[in-house]
């Protein structure tokens, strides 16, 4: 890893799976549909609400935080079984095999109160990015599903940059909707 994974506000870690279920993998897009629409109707509005009280309060109240932090945590889970990072179906308790970690910022010390009505507007050369790289990861992990199907194993150059994509993701989340700094996030997938 490099400094800038490790001292950003938002980390990803994705344990690498020595074996997957070929049978999983296979059906994974209609096992995704419950666990997708949970995470939909508990995710909805939850940016908007952290930047009002950054914006006016002045304030980012720590069970505010633990809460967006869990569900970054269990979305991230979701992700990574949507990619066939992992077997296990997504927890919405238990760390598994996707380690986040999302640093609690000093609202009134670490944010600037005014930055969150135009984070979304400074972040779009990552979303460009993003999108064009995402693309790339779809031809990857067409290739990756193949591959379980055959041998069982997730090719490890496919898996290391889809991670990384999603690590670069969630920086940028963690900059623009979690609001956990105004540290403008790395290109980078490390």
């Amino acid at each position: 890893m490099t400094d800038s994974s490790v001292t950003y506000a938002a980390r990803l870690n994705v344990d690498y799976p020595e074996e997957l279920s070929r049978l999983t993998t296979f059906f994974r897009l209609v096992t995704m549909i419950p666990i997708a629409i949970v995470l939909g109707l508990v995710s909805s509005g939850l940016a908007g609400a952290t930047a009002l009280m950054i914006v006016f309060r002045r304030r980012y109240p720590r069970w505010w935080f633990d809460f967006a932090r869990e569900l970054t945590r269990f979305s991230m889970r979701v992700g990574a079984y949507a990619v066939l990072l992992t077997d296990r179906y997504p927890s919405t308790v238990d760390e598994q095999s996707v380690h986040v970690e999302l640093d609690y910022p000093d609202a009134e010390r670490d944010l600037n109160r005014w930055l969150p009505l135009v984070k979304w507007l400074l972040a779009i050369p990552h979303y460009i990015v993003l999108f064009v790289l995402g693309i790339v990861a779809v031809l990857a992990l067409i290739v990756a599903w193949f591959a379980i199907l055959f041998t069982g194993r997730y090719p490890r150059p496919i898996f290391d940059y889809v991670v990384g994509l999603m690590r670069w993701g969630l920086r940028v989340n963690a900059y623009v909707a979690l609001l956990v700094t105004d540290l403008y996030p790395p290109f980078s997938l490390v």
